[in-house]
């Protein structure tokens, strides 16, 4: 019998960029509102950075403000305030970071061993809606129900006797409030990820382990976790550009003057020096460190993810 001989086929010639607007013209004229949109709102304030290095005033605009070179950014850590915020967005984000990782992930592990799927999709559904309310709603909520005659004060009360606390006003509360806030609002969309992965497992698996004995625990530790590694490792490290990110709209909407030791993130505190307090230049350039650095986290952790997942962009 002849071996099979494969036929290598010359790869496509790419046709000339004339020719290739000319026959795809409709759908790069398509493209030219969305390239308009961010050449207009992304691309074209940053010709504002200029402001960073500047001392600047609106009456003299950038052209007639005084250069002072990296003194905005040596303020930054002259400031008790903005080293302060930097410690606080550090702090938040990783615990957000952290636990948005373990809770969707146990969640989506004991919902997935759930056999009833009218309350399957019940369950689904439910830790699924919070993700579709804005900061500025789930904040009012949470005023309410956390304040000092609120619901909760009201049922430790109730039950334990124990005198209101101010979860919005303690500096030591304000911390896990925000983080347990942010975990009830998005856990949900993280954990269908999980279970998308769950349920593509291939149903020989735990056939095999269950005919070597293994009990349902068992199955879960030597099964759906491995299975599930390479996507927990991919959203791990991609979360790391969005470590200086501890989520403007929630702390905005939620914190105050009493909380501000250590509630007052990077971008609440630009917001205060520079639209509120007029210190422009020095606002711009607390808010382009903070770009900077989460450029150089979102590029290692693509390589990172690249190196270990096998995770690419395209």
């Amino acid at each position: 019998m002849e071996p099979l001989v494969i036929a290598k086929t010359k790869p496509a010639k790419k046709r000339p960029w004339k020719q290739e607007i000319r026959r795809n013209w409709p759908l790069y004229v398509l493209c030219l509102p969305s390239l308009a949109f961010a050449l207009i709102f992304s691309y074209g304030p940053m010709g504002g950075l200029a402001m960073a290095f500047q001392n600047y005033k609106p009456w003299l605009g950038i052209s007639g403000s005084d250069w002072v070179g990296m003194e905005n950014f040596v303020k930054i850590f002259q400031y008790r305030e903005s080293t302060q915020a930097i410690v606080n967005t550090l702090v938040i984000a990783v615990a957000k970071i952290v636990a948005g990782l373990i809770v969707p992930i146990f969640m989506a592990i004991l919902l997935s061993e759930v056999r009833n799927l009218g309350i399957k999709k019940s369950i689904q559904t439910l830790v699924y809606l919070p993700h579709f309310l804005s900061w500025v709603t789930v904040a009012g909520i949470l005023i309410d129900i956390l304040g000092l005659d609120g619901g909760v004060n009201r049922l430790l009360n109730f039950l334990f006797g124990i005198d209101p606390v101010y979860f919005l006003g303690d500096p030591a509360l304000f911390r896990p409030t925000v983080v347990v806030s942010d975990l009830w609002k998005n856990f949900g969309f993280s954990m269908i990820v999980y279970l998308a992965v769950i349920a593509g497992i291939d149903p020989s698996y735990y056939e095999a382990a269950e005919m070597d004995g293994a009990t349902r625990r068992q199955q879960i530790r030597h099964v759906t976790l491995p299975s599930m590694m390479p996507m927990i490792i991919v959203l791990a490290t991609l979360s790391l550009g969005s470590i200086l990110d501890a989520g403007f709209d929630q702390i905005f909407n939620l914190y105050n003057p009493l909380v501000y030791s250590t509630g007052d993130i990077i971008d609440t505190y630009v917001y205060r020096s520079s639209l509120l307090n007029g210190q422009y230049g020095f606002g711009t350039a607390v808010g382009l460190f903070k770009s900077g650095i989460s450029l150089i986290l979102i590029v290692i952790s693509y390589r990172i993810a690249y190196k270990v997942a096998n995770y690419k962009i395209f």
